[in-house]
């Protein structure tokens, strides 16, 4: 049987699931997770090893209508992943509407085979997927999943589904690799989660996070990170009374960050505002959102 491997890329509206689809189908935890929305900014990738296939996931931004330049950017990061892709998972939330799923979709004009993910089916009753299905019966799909990524059921009928649309093809990447981002940008990801688990309202949609030192010593490993604010409001809020609020972030993450790479971590977090950063290229760019 000859090889297969391509790059399978996950679309789809705001918290369908997709950075938890990822996680459930690589066994490892490498998108963060929130219930909020817009959690995820990058396009991450994981890399699926199998005797006989390759599979390149990209985990990506949700479709959204932006309203400022990093949201702007986050959408470029979508259209470049479908451009590039081999096959399309267009992951829908099963409690979600089908009609505007099919609009977003429609908005891609995805030209490779492309799979509809119906997620969240533990939710619902069958007459309710039997309707999402109706819905889409005019669509040029490859065919329909039904997976609940949480409860990481349907997934090894999904990946049979994706092998039988892979091109024949040597792989992409070394068979013990992962993911292409280096460790810091995982770092980072990881703080920024707890932001969002611990902080309400605008100081998660507001706020990044960039790590500038990340030093592996003999006991531990040394990492410093900046988190970037709007206002000063917000780094109040982020610093909490008598720094109580940052001690708690500083904690969280330092746990995740210790089980994510194997050692023994000091983490250092300090506080920066930036004026508009989300709209200002130079910032963006420093950040990391290119």
């Amino acid at each position: 049987m000859a090889f297969k491997a391509g790059f399978v890329n996950i679309l789809g509206k705001p918290n369908a699931g997709k950075s938890t689809l990822l996680n459930a189908l690589l066994g490892e935890k490498l998108a963060i997770i929130s219930p909020k929305v817009q959690t995820t900014r990058h396009r991450i990738l994981g890399i699926l090893n199998r005797p006989e296939m390759q599979l390149v996931f990209s985990d990506t931004p949700g479709l959204i209508d932006p309203a400022y330049k990093l949201q702007e950017r986050m959408m470029q990061v979508v259209h470049k992943a479908v451009e590039d892709a081999d096959v399309v998972l267009w992951l829908m939330d099963a409690t979600d509407s089908p009609e505007d799923n099919r609009k977003w979709l429609a908005s891609l004009a995805v030209k490779v085979p492309c799979l509809l993910v119906i997620n969240k089916t533990d939710r619902v009753k069958a007459e309710r997927l039997r309707h999402i299905k109706e819905a889409f019966a005019a669509e040029d799909l490859a065919g329909i999943a039904m997976v609940s990524a949480l409860k990481q059921t349907g997934l090894e009928e999904l990946l049979t589904m994706v092998a039988e649309l892979l091109p024949e093809s040597p792989p992409y990447y070394p068979e013990d690799m992962l993911t292409e981002k280096p460790v810091r940008f995982y770092v980072s990801e990881l703080i920024r989660e707890k932001i969002y688990q611990l902080y309400r309202d605008e100081i998660p949609y507001h706020s990044t996070v960039v790590v500038h030192q990340f030093q592996e010593k003999n006991t531990l490993t040394k990492i410093a990170a900046d988190i970037v604010v709007q206002r000063d409001t917000q780094k109040g809020i982020i610093l909490g009374e008598k720094g109580k609020g940052i001690k708690k972030l500083g904690e969280l993450s330092r746990k995740d960050i210790e089980a994510f790479i194997g050692r023994k971590v000091f983490l250092e977090l300090h506080v920066k505002v930036r004026d508009k950063w989300r709209d200002k290229d130079i910032f963006l760019r420093e950040y990391g959102y290119s």
